[in-house]
């Protein structure tokens, strides 16, 4: 199959991530012995020592006796070896069972700051009056139509309040797209109504020519094959 020169430049970036993959240092595989010691000495010894036997980290060895269905002896659990805790750690610093709290009865106590509070009525540095114009982080011109203080009941797109003056509110499961993709081009020749379902499709990869599609799905391929070769060497 012959690729267009976009699509053959995703396909070869794919393929060099691979094989720049395949050249570095592999983990090293459990042996048959390896794996017995550990099903031996692992409920009754410290990982620690077993991970410095086997010149291996702490946590791949208790990893590998996860997936070998291994877990410590009671014996090991209640010798001084074991270092989890048992809950008592920290019992000095606890409330108390029947503990009260400093200001329980006394809702809306000052405890000072007075300072430093906002005083009634006060309005943040960034506060604009009703009717102000902002362009929102997703390139949406918006006007603020009231001032409850939640910026998504606040502020409203200026193509949707267009398009409510004109044709009444959007339906349930729709939405406005701009016909020639420029959000800035505010007029009702240019708003289309369309449903949710109908504006996820065109933003998904069957909005590519076939060539470009063929890529991505191979790019796809590539990585689930890189996932499960990384899955296999962890296991």
């Amino acid at each position: 199959m012959k690729l267009s020169p976009l699509a053959q430049a995703a396909y070869d970036r794919a393929g060099e991530r691979l094989r720049r993959r395949s050249t570095t240092p592999q983990r090293r595989p459990w042996t048959h012995a390896e794996e017995e010691m550990l099903r031996r000495r692992y409920p009754s010894e410290v990982a620690r020592v077993l991970a410095d036997e086997l010149g291996r980290a702490v946590y791949r060895i208790h990893a590998k006796a996860k997936r070998l269905g291994l877990s410590k002896s009671e014996d090991f659990l209640e010798s001084k070896e074991c270092h989890r805790l048992d809950g008592s750690q920290g019992l000095s610093c606890r409330f108390a069972k029947g503990h009260q709290p400093w200001n329980k009865g006394l809702k809306g106590v000052a405890t000072g700051g007075h300072a430093t509070r906002f005083k009634p009525g006060h309005k943040p540095q960034n506060w604009l009056p009703i009717g102000s114009l902002r362009l929102s982080q997703e390139g949406y011109l918006q006007r603020k139509v009231t001032d409850t203080g939640y910026p998504p009941r606040d502020w409203i797109g200026v193509h949707i309040l267009l398009w409510v003056e004109a044709y009444g509110p959007v339906p349930a499961g729709h939405c406005l797209s701009f016909r020639d993709g420029n959000k800035r081009h505010i007029t009702l020749d240019n708003l289309e109504l369309v449903s949710r379902a109908e504006r996820m499709r065109r933003n998904t990869i069957h909005r590519y020519p076939p060539e470009l599609k063929d890529a991505i799905r191979t790019l796809g391929r590539l990585k689930r094959a890189i996932q499960e070769a990384a899955d296999e060497e962890q296991a």
